[in-house]
């Protein structure tokens, strides 16, 4: 198995609209390991971390978010492997 690291950069509509929570909640379901959280200018930011093919399918799912966002782009740039066993929602 191939585990990877992402840091990703969603903007759009994203902010106030549970896409932390639901972040977490499909991460969690694909076994990703990291963490979100706002960032001051209005995107949300994560990394994601895990299986290649999970953090694929969480990358994903990052381009349509919950029902509610309005996703205009999702950067994607790798990043190093943590010590993360778990995915988290920061504040």
């Amino acid at each position: 198995m191939s585990h990877v690291a992402r840091h990703v950069r969603v903007t759009g509509r994203v902010q106030g609209v549970f896409f932390r929570a639901w972040t977490a909640e499909q991460a969690r379901i694909l076994r990703v390991c990291g963490w979100v959280r706002n960032a001051p200018d209005g995107s949300v930011e994560a990394h994601l971390q895990g299986d290649k093919w999970a953090v694929q399918r969480m990358i994903e799912l990052l381009h349509r978010g919950p029902p509610s966002a309005e996703v205009d782009q999702v950067a994607v740039e790798d990043s190093e492997l943590g010590a993360a066993l778990e995915f988290e929602v920061r504040h």
